[in-house]
């Protein structure tokens, strides 16, 4: 069984690596997304937020699966090709930020308005007061559902197997055909999945406590 393992560990190896790729691109261009997303919809011009919204609750109410595909499939038709993982990473990144964009704006919209009106009263522009008061206190409160994002993006990054990407889950999906040993590899997977997620959740537990205590 170890022999078996150790054989299988670089096709293991190379689909983790892809695995992490996609999930790091997309939470990295999902937060950026989501970021300006959740600004426009508490202090855009009508015009902004309306699409933000539209933006928003469009992309929450697809699935995952129908955006990959759509992308994928979609984007060849409109003269767009896109490699396999890139249409995956754009089609997470999309449903990523709209998620994000939620959560900042229900963090920062919690901050009392007493803080906003005090940093107007000492002349702090409006990047100031995103910067210097409003963000420092909202960090705490974007960082417990931006975690719980984090990891259910981690977990959907194994839907990029479905256009042929050789992701964590597509790997092992090629080694239990070869050696139809389909339990021994599957916890395999399993174990690596949730070694990504646990260590998530350590990170945002520690990062909230210290913005909390900052």
């Amino acid at each position: 069984m170890i022999d078996l393992i150790l054989s299988s560990l670089p096709l293991i190896g190379r689909g983790l690596l892809a695995t992490l790729t996609v999930s790091v691109c997309v939470l990295t261009l999902g937060t950026i997304i989501g970021l300006g997303g959740g600004l426009s919809l508490l202090y855009g011009a009508r015009p902004l937020r309306l699409a933000a919204r539209l933006y928003t609750d469009t992309l929450r109410g697809i699935p995952h699966l129908v955006l990959i595909f759509a992308i994928f499939y979609g984007f060849p038709a409109l003269g767009l090709r896109l490699s396999a993982m890139l249409a995956g990473i754009v089609a997470l990144s999309l449903f990523c930020g709209a998620h994000v964009a939620e959560i900042v704006r229900g963090a920062v919209d919690s901050i009392p308005r007493g803080q906003t009106d005090a940093a107007m009263g000492i002349g702090l522009t409006f990047r100031q007061r995103l910067r210097h008061v409003i963000f420092p206190q909202a960090v705490a409160r974007i960082l417990p559902a931006w975690v719980n994002t984090a990891v259910e993006i981690v977990k959907s990054s194994s839907l990029v197997s479905l256009v042929s990407v050789v992701d964590l889950t597509m790997a092992v999906q090629q080694i239990v055909g070869r050696t139809r040993e389909a339990l021994l590899f599957y916890a395999v997977a399993a174990a690596l999945y949730f070694a990504i997620n646990f260590s998530l959740s350590l990170a945002g537990r520690r990062l909230e406590r210290h913005f909390s205590h900052g």
